[in-house]
């Protein structure tokens, strides 16, 4: 006899909140496939226990990845997390909504673009970097907004992040546009950009840029 809905999300609900690293497979298809679960996760975002606030972010970062759709109604809630005084909140909806994107079908996210990319200068260098680590999957979205993203990308020197981070933060720069370079229409503003980071602090940085380099030069 299959087990009752109440009961299976009951279960995974006492799972998620106890278990760090539990199995997610169960959680993601009932995500998908149940509102009133996926209600309970959303409302996780914000549990004081940690452990279930963790689990709900993945459980709902890998659903939006797998069935985007099956999350895209709750676009305005999560883009009210864009705004939070918690650097955690503002993370998760950076990446929550770049997964949306791809069933934005009312073309929101170009309406909220410059609140979005705002937070590359958050007082916090973490947003910052998670950004950066999902713009390609905007660019996949919105083919036409890569010059935009570009130089949003390239305007990180007046960005308020102190040097070291800021070089740090670069490396995942050169990293994204690598996903998107075939994109860019000004290729030589952003060679520009990663040769220059040959001479980075961080090691990292300065790997990828040779990395890059060897890659798109030729």
């Amino acid at each position: 006899m299959p087990e009752p809905d109440h009961d299976m999300t009951a279960r995974l609900l006492a799972t998620l909140a106890t278990q760090k690293e539990p199995d997610l497979a169960e959680a993601v298809e009932a995500a998908i496939t149940n509102d009133g679960f996926r209600r309970q996760l959303l409302d996780g975002l914000a549990s004081k226990n940690d452990v279930f606030r963790y689990n709900s972010f993945k459980v709902l970062q890998e659903a939006s990845e797998l069935q985007p759709a099956s999350l895209y109604p709750h676009w305005d809630e999560i883009v009210l997390l864009l705004d939070s005084p918690n650097a955690y909140h503002r993370s998760t909806a950076v990446r929550l909504l770049a997964n949306l994107t791809q069933a934005d079908r009312d073309r929101k996210f170009e309406s909220l673009r410059d609140r979005y990319f705002d937070l590359l200068d958050d007082e916090k260098i973490i947003t910052a970097r998670y950004l950066v680590g999902v713009v390609s999957t905007i660019v996949q979205s919105y083919p036409n907004l890569a010059p935009l993203i570009t130089d949003e990308l390239l305007s990180v020197d007046r960005t308020h992040h102190a040097e070291g981070r800021k070089d740090l933060l670069k490396g995942d720069i050169i990293e994204a546009f690598d996903t998107f370079f075939t994109q860019v229409p000004d290729r030589t503003k952003v060679l520009s950009f990663v040769e220059a980071q040959q001479q980075s602090s961080s090691p990292r940085t300065r790997k990828a840029a040779r990395a890059f380099l060897e890659k798109h030069s030729q």
